[in-house]
């Protein structure tokens, strides 16, 4: 039998962490082109509404049902607008371990919502799915992402070299393909539980602290 998380809705003060839905299509679609997005994932460039379709209505949910992972849709509360979305994959059932990765929509950045998406789906990782490890990967020049890291407390573990192809800007307004390291981080339940405040304000070494 194929182990697999839950249809689960995660909700916070300002958030709501849901499976999408039809209704997202057009907010993905233009969340998925923005100049940030494009160059710090390997999402399809460009990012059509047949490829917000093909996610929503197979890629996200076969995540799930396929025991590999799992895609929320982040939205808030009071508009129900699309802030970003949240993926755990590589799940690893046996020694219980994922790893999580998200997206913030450019209107919603600045505001927290990342950390705030980020740490309910690990705070629920870990209480309810009794997980014991949750690991990201951030490419060396996205510092945005190793805040986010940071803020939610995770250890920094060392760099991956040359392990990840990240895309940049060309001067004709075209992307190129670049070589980029990646730094792992970790958490583990116990980082959470040695948090204080909203967020652990704890100082973890950045990737030029390893270098």
């Amino acid at each position: 039998m194929t182990l697999t998380f839950p249809d689960v809705s995660i909700s916070t003060e300002r958030l709501v962490l849901r499976p999408y839905d039809e209704t997202d299509v057009p907010a993905h679609v233009e969340m998925m082109n923005d100049e940030l997005v494009v160059a710090w994932t390997d999402a399809p460039h460009p990012y059509t509404t047949a490829h917000a379709e093909q996610w929503v209505r197979g890629a996200a949910p076969a995540q799930r049902t396929g025991g590999r992972g799992l895609v929320l849709a982040v939205t808030e509360f009071l508009t129900q607008r699309l802030v970003g979305t949240v993926r755990l994959s590589r799940t690893d059932w046996t020694v219980r371990s994922a790893e999580i990765a998200y997206v913030t929509a450019p209107w919603a950045r600045g505001e927290g919502y990342a950390t705030e998406s980020v740490l309910a789906v690990a705070r629920w990782l870990f209480s309810e799915q009794r997980f014991e490890r949750l690991e990201m990967r951030t490419a060396a020049g996205n510092t945005a992402a190793q805040q986010v890291a940071q803020k939610i407390g995770c250890i920094s573990e060392g760099v991956l070299r040359n392990a990840w192809i990240a895309r940049a800007q060309t001067e004709d307004g075209g992307w190129t393909d670049i070589r980029t390291d990646l730094i792992v981080w970790s958490l583990l339940p116990e980082d959470l539980d040695g948090g204080t405040g909203r967020y652990s304000d704890a100082r973890h070494p950045t990737y030029t602290d390893w270098n």
